[in-house]
């Protein structure tokens, strides 16, 4: 049995219909059918307007993003898809907090479904630092059907991983 790593914590049976894909070379079809767009947003300005727009429209008193970027070491190095932070510095007597979310750079080229879900993941940790139930309420206000992109975008890795040479 391949180990799925990606959907480890999924159900056997969900992880039985990937591999079932995988062994009739039928992922890289069913992902292309589910999400054959590729999206517009290629730059780091480009992103940072996208962020910005979501955050607006669901998160207007969460505290102010400084910066947004692709980050093309992020998922080699922190095994992070999306990673936010804040960069604290001292400037005269006073301590400055600068906010940040990465993307990874993979998602350049991904479907706009997958580069929503991990934006909106990142901006939910805006007001939700663990990843509990109130964390996932509020992905899934933002974007509806959340657990299912986050499911599909596992799906998507797994496949990328398989070293797939199809594009999806």
């Amino acid at each position: 049995m391949t180990p799925l790593k990606y959907l480890s914590a999924y159900p056997l049976q969900l992880q039985d219909q990937v591999r079932r894909l995988i062994a009739d070379e039928r992922l890289g079809e069913y992902l292309a059918k589910r999400y054959p767009e590729r999206h517009a947003v290629q730059s780091d300005k480009a992103l940072y307007a996208y962020v910005m727009e979501l955050k607006q429209q669901y998160l207007r008193n969460a505290p102010g993003i400084d910066k947004v970027l692709y980050d093309s070491k992020l998922d080699v190095v922190r095994k992070a898809l999306g990673l936010h932070t804040a960069v604290s510095r001292v400037q005269g007597g006073k301590l400055k907090a600068k906010k940040e979310i990465r993307v990874a750079a993979l998602f350049r080229d991904a479907a706009p479904q997958f580069l929503q879900m991990i934006v909106v993941h990142e901006l939910a940790h805006l007001r939700e630092f663990d990843h509990n139930k109130a964390f996932y309420q509020l992905c899934e206000h933002m974007l509806p059907g959340y657990h299912q992109l986050e499911f599909d975008l596992r799906v998507y890795l797994t496949w990328r991983e398989l070293g797939a040479n199809q594009p999806v």
